[in-house]
């Protein structure tokens, strides 16, 4: 039903998805998003996965778990983390690999204001969970998600945390990404 309802709802306002590698990348990764601008990203990518009968998860204030209406936020793949708390985030998310197959929705921009540069919490869990990272962006523009460019846990243990963002920054700059409020994107995280 889901499939379904992704589907038509991006047909509706006019979004298209274009898978970059296999469908099956996005079983089981770090799901790297960027630009992270708007909330309404959250949504187009969460109709994007229905679309493809894939698992996605996002980490969330418990609030909005623990809430009259957590148990919709928990069916649309948030878990919740108690975010006043010193959490250890890296080992949280491995143990929830351990447990399940699903993409896991990072911002590495950590807000949706402009930043200097990313925070690398997204590459340290990559390494502990040994999971991909695989790439995801939403142009404003052309109304494109792009899903599925996988960067391999291997090639990860291979090269420098500074070749990986090279690679991202290269991604996002041959796809002409445009965000929905382009003066909060830095094209150049590295």
């Amino acid at each position: 039903m889901k499939k379904i309802i992704g589907a038509l709802l991006l047909k509706i306002v006019g979004w298209k998805v274009v898978l970059h590698g296999d469908a099956d990348n996005l079983n089981r990764c770090i799901l790297v998003v960027a630009p992270h601008t708007h909330n309404s990203e959250y949504i187009l990518g969460n109709l994007a996965y229905w679309k493809l009968g894939k698992p996605l998860k996002v980490i969330i204030k418990d609030q909005h778990t623990k809430a009259w209406y957590g148990s919709v936020v928990k069916a649309l793949g948030g878990i919740g983390i108690d975010r006043s708390q010193k959490n250890d985030l890296v080992n949280f998310v491995t143990k929830q690999f351990e447990k399940d197959s699903f993409s896991l929705v990072i911002t590495p921009e950590g807000t949706r204001s402009w930043v200097p540069k990313w925070r690398k919490g997204f590459y340290h869990m990559a390494l502990s969970a040994k999971v991909p990272i695989v790439l995801a962006a939403g142009d404003f523009k052309t109304k494109t998600i792009y899903l599925g460019y996988k960067i391999s846990y291997e090639r990860l243990t291979q090269i420098t945390y500074e070749e990986l963002l090279k690679e991202i920054s290269d991604y996002f700059v041959a796809h002409e990404i445009t965000p929905k409020i382009a003066a909060n994107w830095n094209p150049h995280i590295i």
